[in-house]
This record gives C-alpha cells, structure tokens and sequence, in this order.
C-alpha cells in the first residue's frame, strides 16, 4: 500500500508541473499521420510533397491519381483547400486548431529558424 501511494504521489507530483503529456511537434505529427483515420502522408508524402497513389488506363489512355503538393501552399489556400470538397480526398472536419497545426507541420523548419533568428531590438529613448 506504501508504495501505491508513492507511486501516485509520484504520479500527481510530475502531472503537476508537465505542460504537456506531448510537444507541440509530436501532436503535429500525430495528426498529419493520423487525423480522422487515414494519414495525410499517404497521398500527399512525408512533408508534403506530395505523391503518386496509382497509375491506371481509362479507355487506353495511361492515367495517374496522385496527391497533390500541399507544402508550398499559404495558410489560406491550405486553409480553403481542407474545407472545399476535392475528390478523392477525404472529409476530415478538422477544427481550425487542428488545420493549424497541420501547416505547421508542414512548415515546422521555418517557424524553427524564423524563431532562432535574433529579434531586432528598439533603441531606448
């Protein structure tokens, strides 16, 4: 008994003082693997650069059904383009947190460098 209730004192003592179970990244990646049961990285690649799914004939003719490159996309047509129906896509009704985070997924490096990048600072008057 002594040491369940260590354990769990333990247990609060961590909870208490966590932000987070997980970081922002691994919440990123979770959903962009995951959102609604299948994975963005499998039509559109592991950064978003999109991908072939398959390649079919269509009365003789060679055709390719590909996921299109999302990474290079502003904020607003990645916004506009989740919430339009495409076919071939998925409806995910993600929220608008969560389309948030999945640019940033897409963009993790540069919001990494534009925060390492030293702030200009205001001369003192």
């Amino acid at each position: 008994m002594q040491v369940r209730g260590v354990f769990v004192w333990v247990v609060a003592l961590t909870l208490s003082h966590a932000d987070s179970f997980i970081t922002k990244e691994e919440y990123a990646a979770g959903l962009y693997h995951n959102p609604r049961g299948v994975g963005c990285h499998l039509c559109h690649g592991e950064n978003g650069e999109g991908k072939l799914i398959a390649r079919y004939k269509d009365e003789g003719k060679s055709q390719v059904f590909a996921g299109k490159p999302i990474n290079k996309l502003s904020f607003r047509e990645f916004y506009e383009k989740i919430n339009t129906r495409i076919i071939g896509m998925p409806r995910y009704y993600l929220t608008d947190t969560e389309i948030q985070t999945l640019y940033y997924y897409l963009h993790r490096e540069e919001f990494r460098r534009a925060a390492q990048k030293p702030r200009k600072t205001q001369p003192a008057h």
